[in-house]
């Protein structure tokens, strides 16, 4: 490619429809919940960092290193690139999908953490893919949606059985891993922006048999499963073998009270609650910050999600509205599931609070997905 056509090139790229002013409410509350998921891994990771590393601040420092820096390239290459450009990548975000869940089981690439084998590794750095799939797979299939039409996709034959192939295709890879949270967030946001995109509500309902029955048969033939099933039913009957966990978790969040042990002043996160930094860091927030902080974040997202439904309903195209939609949608399901395990709602499940929980991988994919939704709402009016 010639400097001309590179330069038409970058030219048409950065070509907006009608663009108007980012949404600044939409930024405030991106820059608020990264800020603030900064300061409670510097928080949380103390002890864990200086007992591993010798590091008190190792995660807070990893984290803007591999999260928070590339996170905010892409969020400004995103927010500035005609979201609509993405559609012609469609495809080539399907392969990349599929190509990473597959490096997972390549010996050598892949590497696992516990039971868990999600992470890939490249010259030293580490990414779960899982993580990068939830934005790639999205975009590829909020493109194949907008283009079928509500018509075709009510029909069996050409919307419902070759969304629910290569969505079976995606959870399976993932499933695998295993990795059933970031599955179940796939899952869900793929079953809302079908639903949204003029889905069949009764295909989904067969959908939602086949799901349920099938994770009965998992729980019912996988040994970890079903014990992880039995601690959320009855976390009191191992408390220092499979309840450990949630009991601590749930002996933070009390602890916290009202107003909060204090910033910095949690007591579980000195080796006695796992993933302190990571999938744990709710209960430190609960701990430390108290009910206050802990509702506040949760309107937080809800606000977040409203926002974004907001300019989704103002989008006058369906891509650029199912996009703003199957995002939002992931960043809220992710947030409710990670919350509910941590309070005893539901089955811990290993999955990231977004922009919050230590993860460069998770970070930097809820950045550049933030990034698309800004971009969005450039093109909307708002008013």
């Amino acid at each position: 490619m010639n400097k001309v056509k590179l330069k038409h090139f970058l030219k048409d790229l950065f070509r907006k429809r009608g663009e108007k002013k980012a949404d600044l409410q939409l930024i405030v509350l991106i820059s608020f919940l990264t800020v603030f998921g900064l300061l409670m891994i510097f928080s949380a990771g103390v002890s864990l960092g200086w007992q591993k590393f010798g590091d008190s601040y190792f995660f807070v420092k990893h984290q803007i290193l591999f999260g928070l820096l590339p996170g905010l390239f892409l969020f400004v290459i995103l927010s500035k690139i005609d979201y609509f450009k993405l559609k012609s990548l469609a495809t080539p975000m399907l392969f990349i999908s599929i190509i990473l869940l597959v490096l997972v089981y390549i010996p050598g690439i892949g590497s696992g953490y516990g039971t868990s084998r999600s992470w890939i590794n490249f010259f030293g750095f580490s990414l779960q893919p899982s993580e990068i799939v939830k934005l790639t797979f999205l975009i590829y299939l909020v493109a194949w949606l907008s283009e079928k039409g509500e018509k075709r996709l009510k029909d069996l034959h050409q919307g419902f059985l070759p969304f629910v192939i290569v969505l079976f295709v995606v959870m399976l890879l993932i499933f695998f891993q295993p990795d059933t949270g970031s599955m179940s967030i796939i899952v869900l946001t793929s079953l809302i922006v079908f639903f949204v995109a003029g889905g069949s509500l009764m295909h989904l309902s067969w959908v939602s048999a086949l799901g349920f029955s099938g994770l009965w048969l998992v729980i019912k033939f996988s040994s970890y499963r079903a014990e992880r099933l039995t601690t959320f039913l009855h976390p009191e009957l191992d408390p220092l073998g499979n309840g450990y966990h949630i009991n601590q978790a749930l002996l933070a969040v009390g602890s916290g009270g009202f107003w909060g042990r204090g910033f910095g002043h949690s007591r579980q996160k000195f080796a006695y609650l796992p993933e302190s930094a990571g999938d744990s860091i709710f209960a430190i927030i609960a701990e430390e910050l108290g009910f206050i902080v802990s509702a506040a974040l949760i309107i937080a997202f809800i606000f977040l999600m409203l926002r974004v439904l907001k300019i989704a309903q103002r989008c006058n195209e369906p891509f650029g509205r199912l996009l703003a939609i199957g995002i939002v949608s992931w960043f809220v399901i992710q947030a409710f599931i990670n919350i509910a395990a941590i309070t005893g709602l539901l089955p811990l499940t290993g999955v990231p609070l977004p922009f919050i929980s230590y993860g460069g991988t998770a970070l930097m994919t809820c950045l550049a997905a933030s990034g698309i939704l800004v971009n969005i709402s450039r093109q909307v009016d708002l008013e």
